[in-house]
């Protein structure tokens, strides 16, 4: 029933935890931002891109979900670095301050083409780690597919000093947020789902059930 319009690792592993079955379809949205766009309507307007895009490769039972994540510092939205000296530049433009993660979520029903989307908005602290320290996670090539040139979950670098907020929008997928957008689409997902995710991140989430209360 779910076409995740995403080939990435963590994105289908996050919605694995769901206990369901879904089919995979890239996306290839252009990413560019819009003159004065916020970042709120850049990450769900490409969410949303990224769901019609693969409405080609789509069955009449399928619900498409599209989402896209922005580090936001200040009034910089920092994607994908470019390349290696990129990555570089945006790490120590984050080390030791605290940056907001937006992560949108579009899942749009393709027999009828309703569409729902949301977001999360994550404050996220980062550690003074060293110029060595990012030269050596920069080498090992992780960064270049991430926005903001990092990835939370990485065990060796650990660039996050500590977190109060959605651990699973930072990884790029907000899997409470994801379960009110389907529930409004008549899909109801594992009630177990926010706990799962809670274990396999080992994180004890302090909003998730204040998530799960709010209505659309």
């Amino acid at each position: 029933m779910i076409l995740l319009a995403s080939n990435s690792p963590r994105r289908k592993e996050l919605l694995s935890l769901g206990n369901i079955s879904f089919d995979v379809s890239v996306s290839h949205a252009d990413e560019s931002q819009f003159d004065g766009e916020s970042p709120k309507d850049y990450v769900t307007r490409l969410a949303e891109a990224k769901a019609r895009a693969v409405l080609h490769n789509a069955k009449e039972h399928h619900i498409i979900i599209g989402s896209d994540t922005a580090v936001v510092d200040g009034v910089d939205i920092l994607g994908k670095p470019k390349d290696a000296d990129d990555a570089v530049k945006m790490l120590k433009q984050l080390r030791g301050r605290a940056h907001q993660v937006y992560t949108g979520i579009a899942a749009l029903r393709v027999h009828d083409l309703k569409l729902v989307t949301d977001h999360c908005v994550t404050l996220v602290p980062m550690r003074e780690y060293s110029d060595a320290e990012i030269d050596a996670y920069v080498q090992t090539g992780d960064p270049l597919d991430k926005a903001g040139a990092y990835a939370i979950q990485h065990t060796q670098f650990q660039p996050v000093a500590s977190m109060n907020g959605c651990y699973a929008s930072v990884m790029g997928l907000p899997l409470c947020h994801l379960m009110k957008a389907l529930k409004q689409l008549g899909v109801i997902l594992d009630e177990n789902l926010p706990l799962n995710c809670q274990a396999f991140l080992k994180y004890d989430c302090p909003i998730s059930k204040d998530i799960l209360k709010i209505t659309s």
